[in-house]
């Protein structure tokens, strides 16, 4: 299992959202380089990085962090936050990210088959859901989609990576939902990421013996309720 730390960007500064809710925030660093060099130094080969300016708008608001973060980190970076057009994929992986994460536009199939066709396995999508309902928007706009139907329907369009985040547990430091994926190694062939509301080592052990492919590690890196170090060391084992 891989461990992905995460750095959501929010007008040019490291911070975590509680529960997706933009007026609950919380800045952990000015310097977004100086926290993934950190990353680094702890041994992680991955990093998750949001724009979340750009998941609200719509738009690639913090461009120039995020592409200046991929070009000094030297880990393999998935990007999501604004990402709508296939030009922006382009912008991002030509960057340097390995994988540019769909959320909004992942719902229009159209848009999505096309991104398949052109990137493969360069794509991934963030399914984000409240009350199993898919959100879009930077969370905003809670739609009426099942998010487990959603996530194969993408699996039967060619995605290959989903990362699943339940919102109620995002931010919150009071577990991730289990249940669900385990729900979904058990129904859909993809490699599922969990994110949002991780918080225990005991947690990792779990989800690495559900098989899921990554876990995504935030707000409890930067409380320390979790080591780096420890929990690249964990799911290793």
């Amino acid at each position: 299992m891989i461990i992905l730390p995460a750095i959501d960007i929010r007008e040019g500064k490291v911070v975590r959202l509680l529960k997706g809710d933009y007026d609950r925030m919380e800045v952990y660093s000015q310097e977004p380089q100086k926290i993934a060099a950190g990353f680094a130094e702890s041994g992680a080969e991955w990093m998750h990085i949001i724009d979340l300016d750009g998941a609200k708008d719509g738009e690639l608001v913090n461009f120039g962090t995020i592409s200046a973060l991929i070009d000094s980190c030297g880990l393999n970076c998935q990007i999501g936050g604004g990402i709508r057009s296939y030009e922006r994929i382009d912008k991002y992986l030509s960057a340097g990210a390995s994988r540019v994460i769909l959320g909004t536009k992942a719902t229009s199939a159209e848009f999505l088959t096309g991104a398949i066709e052109r990137f493969g396995d360069k794509i991934a999508v963030g399914v984000d859901a409240k009350d199993q309902r898919v959100a879009i928007g930077g969370w905003i706009e809670v739609t009426d989609i099942d998010s487990v139907e959603f996530c194969g329907m993408l699996a039967e369009t060619g995605v290959s990576t989903i990362i699943y985040t339940d919102i109620s547990k995002d931010g919150a430091m009071q577990g991730t939902n289990i249940d669900i994926y385990r729900r979904l190694k058990k129904e859909i062939d993809v490699k599922i990421i969990a994110s949002g509301g991780i918080s225990s080592i005991d947690e990792l052990d779990i989800l690495r013996g559900i098989g899921v492919y990554g876990a995504i590690l935030g707000k409890s890196l930067y409380t320390g309720a979790i080591e780096l170090k420890s929990a690249l060391a964990r799911a290793r084992t």
